[in-house]
């Protein structure tokens, strides 16, 4: 049976034998007190943001340059639809638009016309030539959609002119198929759909006959 003196030798042998004790770990030499002081409240479980990163600095601005590309100008589309529509109205007054026109042949109109409120006595005065001709357009070798829009530029620059009698040439329909006009017809129907148009009749032969008619405008 092993002695007491035996058992207290041993102790006294494992304990020369253990490594030392490791000495307390310092804290770092360039931790601030703030992050000590986070260290210590991260210890306890209590975190404060503000002190953890107080001694964070923001990095430098880049010195690359931003290259943005241009943004693009604005199109007014609506005010471009605006412009458009006000464009056709003027043009073809209360007319469809070229869309629905009957492209087929139309039947003669009146050898006349005269706005709704005035006197015969303007037709009278036209026919007489009371009122010069100032400008004239030749629609010859037009398609009917052609004809239209050449018909109504030249009634907006007369307008714009202060032009008050002009002389519209559609022809006879001599060279067309089967020698039928067929402008004859159709600008008479467009001249009656324009406001601005007040009177219109056949012009005399030496200025075109049937072929043609004299048209006085309103005045600007």
């Amino acid at each position: 049976m092993a002695k007491l003196s035996d058992l207290k030798k041993l102790l006294a042998a494992a304990s020369d034998a253990a490594p030392p004790p490791a000495a307390p770990r310092k804290p770092h030499a360039t931790r601030s007190p703030k992050r000590a002081l986070a260290a210590t409240k991260h210890a306890e479980g209590d975190i404060d943001l503000g002190q953890t990163f107080a001694d964070v600095r923001r990095l430098p601005p880049p010195t690359r340059a931003r290259l943005e590309p241009p943004c693009p100008d604005p199109i007014p589309r609506q005010r471009i639809a605006d412009d458009r529509d006000a464009l056709e109205a003027s043009k073809y007054g209360s007319e469809p638009a070229p869309q629905t026109w009957d492209i087929g042949q139309e039947l003669e109109a009146e050898q006349t016309f005269l706005r709704r409120g005035l006197g015969s006595d303007v037709l009278t005065k036209l026919r007489r030539n009371h009122w010069t001709v100032q400008a004239e357009i030749d629609l010859h070798g037009h398609i009917s959609t052609e004809a239209h829009d050449a018909l109504a530029d030249f009634l907006v620059a007369a307008r714009q002119r202060g032009l008050r009698c002009v002389r519209v040439i559609h022809g006879k329909g001599l060279t067309s198929p089967n020698k039928e006009p067929v402008l004859k017809g159709k600008v008479r129907r467009w001249l009656a759909h324009w406001d601005d148009v007040l009177a219109y009749c056949e012009a005399p032969a030496h200025a075109g006959g049937g072929g043609a008619l004299l048209v006085l405008l309103r005045a600007k």
